[in-house]
């Protein structure tokens, strides 16, 4: 069972309130994320193993999706904050792609902080996706030769937007769940046992504070061995 799951059966609630009070959370750690300075915000809303479960429980998580977008796109672009969606479009139904493209477009001028909303998205079938577009493009240039880390990178859903630094998991979950498996090789991972749905301001501190106490060596020697 997933955070949200677990978050509401503790309290004896519906599932779905769950993921309710999770959209409440996101909305925190947005707020938070431009307190504290942060210039990108990657969420995992929806995945692509999502769909297996039951059809009712993704009927509202869509729904939820919808809602989120349209009630809180107004406030995202007057705080100044650039909306983007990765994963799988070509699957993603007709009207949730609409209303990405309006949020995407009002906001593309916006600075303080890209949010990144992966929805329909799984790290393996972004690189089979980045990979075919990679190979069908280089194959219509009558390209051969060994392929470079940047020729699949540029053809990632992420392509433009800088590999993560941190990589927040909660809920006790110690996993990467099929999320950003290229763009994290180098991040530094956060496990906190704090359930999505009371993820705040406080908590996103502490993990700022684990990250800040870290050697990041990115292969090479740590900072006491220069």
């Amino acid at each position: 069972m997933d955070g949200n799951g677990r978050w509401a059966q503790a309290r004896g609630l519906p599932r779905t309130e769950g993921h309710r009070r999770g959209v409440e959370a996101l909305r925190r750690t947005v707020r938070a994320s431009r307190d504290l300075g942060i210039a990108h915000l990657t969420i995992f809303s929806f995945s692509t193993e999502n769909w297996r479960r039951p059809a009712l429980e993704v009927s509202f998580l869509l729904g939820l999706f919808k809602r989120f977008v349209r009630n809180d796109l107004a406030e995202l672009h007057a705080s100044n904050v650039r909306v983007r969606m990765i994963g799988d479009r070509d699957s993603t139904p007709a009207d949730i792609r609409d209303l990405i493209v309006q949020a995407e477009t009002l906001t593309a001028a916006n600075t303080a902080l890209t949010l990144t909303i992966a929805f329909n998205y799984g790290a393996r079938d972004e690189i089979v996706r980045a990979v075919n577009a990679m190979q069908a493009e280089r194959a219509a240039r009558g390209e051969q030769g060994p392929v470079r880390e940047a020729d699949i990178s540029c053809h990632l859903d992420t392509a433009g937007i800088p590999d993560p630094d941190l990589v927040i998991r909660t809920s006790g979950e110690v996993r990467l769940s099929n999320f950003l498996m290229w763009q994290a090789a180098y991040a530094e991972l956060v496990f906190t046992p704090v359930l999505w749905p009371d993820f705040d301001h406080t908590a996103l501190e502490v993990a700022l504070n684990e990250f800040r106490s870290r050697d990041r060596r990115f292969g090479g020697l740590s900072r006491q061995a220069v």
